[in-house]
């Protein structure tokens, strides 16, 4: 089956017919820049204008939408990078109102997960798998026997009086200089804390700076076994319209 995903960044909106069968992109990605300001109407446009790009591509099927923040049922609660008027927005029935079709809406580290869970690297494994997306940000994805445990922001855990990501964030990295070594040393703490907490039975990183994985992973010292992401950019697009058809359950967080 192939149906469509959607994946709203702070910088871009951008998506692509996929094949739920293999999890590939059947057409290249179609992107717009995300608008300023960022309001539920503009961005909502611009998902309109992707869902129209591809009308021919996936037919009436559902569309999976990935934003940046906390929803729930359908309901912005945070807004990271975009309008502060999202939040308390029903963006579920803003979208679907205007795509006139079923629509899911989800946490883009949320979907990350399910993609890298169904089709990446944590695909056929068990029990609990953490996948951490490196970025600006933190973001993080928590799923117990393939079943989503949904917003769960580790990135914003206090760890030695700071927020987790405004410490061990890529974009730290890149704005402090810092080199792999000391890089990893920030990784090691973030991640020491929640395997203490959930003792996840696998660790996907992801991100851009997943690309040097080499570079640092192999420097972390835990339990569970930590592995690169395979879908990189478009684990996102590829979450998102796996969840929009299966109708993943979810676990209320």
């Amino acid at each position: 089956m192939i149906t469509l995903g959607i994946d709203v960044g702070g910088s871009g909106v951008k998506g692509a017919p996929v094949d739920l069968s293999t999890g590939e992109l059947t057409s290249p990605t179609l992107l717009f820049p995300t608008p300023r300001p960022a309001t539920p109407e503009a961005v909502t446009e611009a998902v309109v204008k992707i869902v129209d790009g591809f009308a021919d591509s996936h037919g009436d099927a559902p569309v999976g939408v990935t934003l940046p923040g906390v929803i729930r049922a359908g309901v912005m609660r945070t807004a990271a990078n975009l309008d502060e008027s999202f939040v308390g927005c029903d963006i579920h029935a803003l979208v679907e109102d205007r795509v006139g079709r079923p629509v899911t809406v989800l946490n883009d580290a949320d979907a990350a997960g399910i993609g890298e869970e169904r089709y990446g690297a944590a695909r056929g494994v068990g029990g609990t798998v953490l996948v951490v997306t490196l970025g600006t940000g933190i973001g993080t994805a928590l799923l117990v026997d393939g079943v989503l445990v949904p917003n769960i922001e580790f990135g914003h855990m206090e760890i030695d009086g700071h927020d987790a990501e405004t410490r061990a964030a890529a974009s730290v990295r890149d704005r402090e200089q810092l080199g792999w070594v000391q890089y990893a040393e920030r990784l090691q703490r973030f991640l020491t804390e929640i395997e203490k907490l959930f003792n996840p039975d696998l660790i996907v990183v992801g991100g851009g700076v997943s690309a040097n994985a080499d570079h640092f992973l192999p420097l972390l010292r835990l339990d569970a076994p930590i592995v690169p992401a395979t879908l990189h950019n478009k684990a996102g697009i590829v979450g998102a319209a796996a969840f929009a058809v299966t109708a993943a359950p979810v676990v209320s967080s």
